[in-house]
Parts: C-alpha cells; structure tokens; sequence
C-alpha cells in the first residue's frame, strides 16, 4: 500500500496538471492514523477518500480503455473489512470518477500478455462474506476474477486466461490428501461445529475444513475461467454426493451477488496461444528525461515529442525469514527492467550476484507511473537502479 494506517505518501502531477496525492489525513493540520487520496489542479481539490485505513495508488497516467488517461486508487475504508474499492479517475481538468468497483481484497492493473490490453486482476473477495465455514472464506481461497474495459463497457475476461486458472487447479489438486479427500467425502459436507474432546478430533476437523476449502477452490477455478461443466463435474468428483445440490446451489448465490454482478458483459473468448506483441521501447540507452511528476512544488511542463521515462510509486521487498535485513550490496545494483503501460513488471534480470529469486519475485508487486510518449502510456524496457536505502 501507498498509505496505511497514516504511514507512507505518494504525490504525481500529470502532464495535463492534474496531480494525485496520498498520504496521511490530518486534522488541524497534524497527521492522523489514517489515509487520505486526493486528486488537485490549478485551484481545485477532489477528495477521493479520507479518514481511512487504506489509500493505495494502483496505476498512473495509463490508457484503461476509457478514454483519456487514468489515476486509479484503491480504498479500504477499515482494517477489519474484507475488501478493497477501486476508484477511476480521469487526470483531465477537472478529473472526473469514471467507474468504482467493490468487492475485491485487491486491484492490480496490468498489460499481461504485452499485447497493449490492459487487465485489472482482483478477487471475489466479497462473494466468500458469510460462506460455509471461517477456513472456506478466508481470502486467500477468493477465485480471481480478470476484468477488462472495451469502449467503456467493463468485461469479465476471465476465461481468457485458463492457463492461469489451470495451474491454480494444479496446486489445490497437489495440495489435497487422498486420506483426507476419501474422509471429507464421506463426511455431510456442510461440517458443522462440534466439540473436540481430544486434540486428535481437533486435528482431524481441521483437515476437514482444508480439505474443503481446497476442493471449493478447483470447482471455483472452473467456474470462474468460463468452463461450468468442468466445475460440476468436479464437484460430483470431490464432494459428498448428498450434499451436491445445496453446495452448488450456493456456489451459484455466492457468485451471483459478487464481483460479476458489477460487470456488462463477458467475454466468449478462450486463451488461444497466440502471441499478440505490443511495441516494447528500449529506453536504456536513452538519455534520462526528468520524469513528467512530481515529489515537491516543481513546475511541470508537457513536451509532446519527449520519452518520459518511468518513476516509482511503489518498490520493496520482503526479507524472507531466517535471512538478514542487509542481504542487498551495500553499492548500488543495476536492473534490467521490462515495465508494461500499466506499469507493472513484466521482467527483471541483473548481473549482481545478490540478485536472487526473492528480489526479483518482488519486483512482480512494484508500480510505476509507466514511460509516456506524447503523453500516453506504452510499454518500455530500462535500467533502473536499486540500493538497501532505496
């Protein structure tokens, strides 16, 4: 996140004026425990969202098929809530909120495939409220939902992407006990709460409820990438079989009141393997360009013929555990980066020996405001540079 819990800032001009801002809320002019998002030209002000728990900039100046270019923010108004609000807002003047979507426990923007469509990847977080059992509603066991806009009707373009929703299936399927799947089959299904009187019932529930959970997320994945038939075929493979109707009846509720009930339309189509390319332009030998944001009050100037290249909104890494904090070379390290016009990662490599497998998954999480060139989003390859206090 940008901003959580008042902690971390970000602020961004676009060329056309329009700036984006997050950061702590105040009152009476000192900082608070919680977040603000506002979008400011000339002497305008937007308040997108304040007193919150959570205002995260998403995406920056990029093309989601809405017509001009966007700032999305996401917004969690309090910790103890399941899911995150996606705000689009135009960066003409005055901005305008072009569309919300509710329900996911993240947003990510991003150009998958490199084929120059722009995806949002997001779960159905909200469907899961209230659903079977606590182990069965987690949000890590949501089913991802891929969406898209097209002349500015929102579609669900999940099934394009099965090869995705497969290796999902493959993981929960690997994950799933032949013991465990032959004792939840022959259990009612529902699994309600019973008393434990002895830490083997304890364990035994518990492998139940995984079990479950499990089992729900391979019918979810088919169901969600566009293959119905798939998913109750499953279904009728790994559940109880006197419990078929009432699970399905309410994997069908579920879905009906989530994510899905926000979109136009979905889409027919299905992966085809096909490579589609978008222009990818090599930056790395091109002379730096001060980036078209800002950090402080520093005029900026739009010229239409320039490169800008990117600037971070966000960059990090999580320090696995048992390994030390100072695991980056204490000199600076040179990354050979590919970043979409969302500006996502699609690759990063490096000669650094100290560049290792938990770096560079990390980069897969970073956000940029993507290169410009006549002030539109396109994908870009460059070096950027990273340090331990960077």
């Amino acid at each position: 996140m940008v901003c959580r819990d008042g902690t971390g800032n970000f602020e961004a001009a676009f060329p056309s004026g329009v700036s984006a801002q997050a950061g702590a809320a105040r009152r009476e002019g000192l900082a608070r425990r919680a977040c603000e998002g506002s979008l400011l030209w000339d002497r305008g002000k937007l308040v997108v969202a304040t007193g919150v728990a959570q205002v995260d900039v998403d995406a920056f100046g990029i093309d989601l098929g809405l017509g001009p270019p966007v700032v999305t923010f996401q917004v969690k108004r309090t910790n103890a809530e399941c899911c995150m609000t996606l705000q689009i807002y135009s960066l003409r003047r005055p901005p305008k909120l072009l569309r919300t979507i509710t329900g996911g426990s993240f947003f990510s923007t991003a150009d998958t495939d490199l084929d120059g469509q722009i995806e949002i990847w997001t779960n159905d977080a909200a469907s899961l409220e209230g659903f079977e059992s606590a182990e069965a509603s987690r949000p890590d066991f949501a089913p991802t939902v891929v969406l898209r806009f097209d002349q500015g009707r929102l579609l669900d373009v999940s099934s394009e992407f099965q090869g995705y929703f497969d290796n999902e299936i493959a993981r929960a399927r690997s994950a799933l006990d032949p013991g465990d799947l032959r004792d939840f089959k022959n259990s009612s299904g529902r699994l309600p709460p019973t008393a434990h009187f002895s830490p083997e019932d304890l364990r035994q529930s518990d492998k139940l409820e995984r079990t479950k959970a499990r089992v729900l997320q391979i019918i979810r994945s088919y169901l969600y990438s566009g293959r119905e038939q798939e998913a109750w075929d499953s279904l009728a493979e790994l559940w109880p079989p006197e419990d078929l109707d009432r699970i399905r009846a309410a994997i069908l509720g579920a879905r009906a009141r989530g994510i899905r009930a926000q979109v136009d339309s979905l889409s027919t189509k299905v992966s085809s393997g096909a490579e589609r390319r978008t222009e990818v332009v090599d930056a790395r030998t091109l002379r730096a360009v001060q980036p078209g944001i800002k950090f402080a009050g520093e005029r900026v100037e739009e010229k239409r013929s320039e490169i800008i290249l990117p600037a971070p909104i966000w960059i990090g890494r999580q320090v696995p555990e048992g390994q030390p904090e100072d695991t980056l070379a204490d000199s600076e390290m040179l990354l050979d980066l590919v970043i979409d016009s969302a500006g996502k990662v699609r690759s990063a490599e490096s000669d650094n020996p100290s560049f290792d497998s938990s770096l560079k998954s990390a980069t897969a999480r970073w956000k940029f405001v993507p290169t410009l060139r006549a002030g539109r989003a396109i994908a870009s390859r460059i070096y950027f540079i990273i340090s331990p206090k960077r």
